[in-house]
């Protein structure tokens, strides 16, 4: 069954984009009646103000290349979900990952509607879907090609992966004070919901607490490392962790043995 194309789809279309480097941002706010301004702002990230047909975006000039593009993205969200309103988003206002139990929050957030029109506008579904249906395995590589070709961050990019419900696998953020936030798609059962707190014995935990490099191939690990349910001690897990801004710490959880996804 062909999907649907959302709003963010149906702009980029308009305008014959078919390739992610076709992707530019500020072509697709000023098709959108929207100019693109960047600038120095101490009080937000990121601003819109719109009147009628017209809108200015204000996007903080010292942040990074890609994190101003998904500003960009997140503001057109805005003029597209909250047009007639003016809005000042802070940083972390914009392109918050949403841990699943909290999924159903986004209909009543502006600033999650305004992240997921942008994830729809950079990560295109009718592009990316065919690029991610050619990777054979999910790795930190094979995400990282990806979010080079779109220009877009590795987490981001990630979790789009894990949307398509073709790999069981799990991304799981951790601060040193413990979870954060995690992501899994529908094809791992609920009953394999990550531990609050990393444990010592996982590479992860030497990444987070002793700066440890990423490793450059998932490493197999006891998965009551990661979940503490009664029967994870029967089986092994992969994970391949990265760096996140702010001392966090991000960690693709790869389910290798298809007993922990049977399991009743």
């Amino acid at each position: 069954m062909k999907a649907v194309p959302n709003a963010a789809e149906l702009a980029l279309q308009a305008l014959g984009i078919t390739e992610p480097g076709e992707i530019d941002v500020e072509v697709v706010a000023r098709s959108l009646g929207a100019k693109v301004k960047y600038r120095q702002l101490t009080s937000c990230e990121a601003r819109i103000v719109g009147r009628d047909g017209s809108a200015i975006i204000t996007v903080d000039s010292h942040v990074h290349p890609r994190r101003r593009r998904f500003s960009v993205a997140h503001e057109l969200g805005h003029w597209h979900r909250h047009r007639g309103v003016c809005l000042l988003c802070r940083s972390g206002d914009i392109g918050r990952p949403l841990s699943d139990g909290r999924r159903t929050s986004i209909a009543a957030n502006p600033e999650l509607q305004a992240d997921a029109y942008a994830s729809d506008l950079l990560l295109p579904g009718y592009i990316f879907r065919p690029m991610a249906a050619d990777l054979d395995r999910l790795t930190l590589a094979g995400v990282r090609s990806l979010a080079e070709q779109f220009q877009t961050s590795l987490t981001a990019t990630a979790i789009r992966v894990l949307e398509a419900n073709r790999f069981p696998a799990m991304l799981v953020c951790h601060a040193q004070t413990g979870m954060r936030w995690f992501r899994r798609p529908p094809i791992v059962p609920d009953r394999w919901f990550p531990r609050a707190d990393l444990q010592p014995e996982s590479p992860a935990f030497k990444a987070l607490f002793s700066g440890a490099p990423e490793s450059k191939q998932p490493v197999v690990g006891k998965a009551s490392w990661w979940f503490d349910h009664p029967a994870a001690e029967r089986f092994t897990i992969a994970e391949q962790s990265f760096a996140l801004p702010n001392n966090q710490l991000a960690t693709l959880l790869l389910f290798t043995d298809k007993k922990m996804l049977e399991l009743g």
